[in-house]
């Protein structure tokens, strides 16, 4: 069953790649988003990524991004710590939480994303070495990003249609510079 904008979220506890456990609970009183990515060396997952580090300094104060991963925690850590994010990859490698928020798995979403983001596809392989080459999860498993009001409320649900497929950068943004009204 996928999640709808105006659901409340429950707690998301997960292994996080600096070795301990992650609790959303601490983000009550804060805007977040939640971000699903496939497995921990899928190039496009790293591409975003990539892009969400490089672009953080320009997300509002006290705004931050979860990242799940449908990967082995050992395996998350090889393939993401490169990035050096400053918010938290979580490790969901029994998907607990992919079942929770409906992630989708399409066999037309992995080729669409081959054939309409080719480009992308090679930047990340050639130009930052993010090599498919330990596939430890689904090859299937589509992207989603949800943006999370104070309340842990669902603002907006985007579910991927390719396997490239994110919420737009600026619209993170965007929501990212709106102040909490609890505060």
């Amino acid at each position: 069953m996928a999640i709808k904008k105006g659901d409340k979220i429950s707690e998301i506890v997960l292994p996080q790649i600096s070795g301990s456990e992650y609790s959303t609970k601490k983000l009550i009183g804060q805007n977040y988003m939640i971000s699903f990515f496939r497995f921990a060396s899928c190039p496009f997952c790293n591409l975003r990524i990539h892009q969400l580090v490089n672009q953080y300094s320009e997300f509002g104060i006290g705004f931050t991004i979860v990242a799940l991963f449908d990967s082995p925690l050992h395996n998350l850590i090889k393939h993401t710590s490169k990035h050096q994010a400053v918010f938290p990859i979580l490790a969901d490698e029994e998907n607990k939480y992919y079942k929770i928020f409906g992630i989708k798995k399409s066999v037309i979403g992995v080729l669409a994303g081959i054939i309409k983001r080719f480009p992308a596809l090679m930047k990340s392989m050639f130009v930052y070495g993010n090599f498919p080459i330990e596939i430890k999860g689904s090859m299937l498993t589509m992207p989603a990003d949800f943006l999370i009001d104070e309340n842990g409320i669902v603002v907006e649900a985007y579910y991927g249609k390719d396997e490239g497929d994110h919420l737009p950068i600026e619209k993170v943004i965007e929501f990212s510079k709106q102040e909490p009204e609890n505060k």
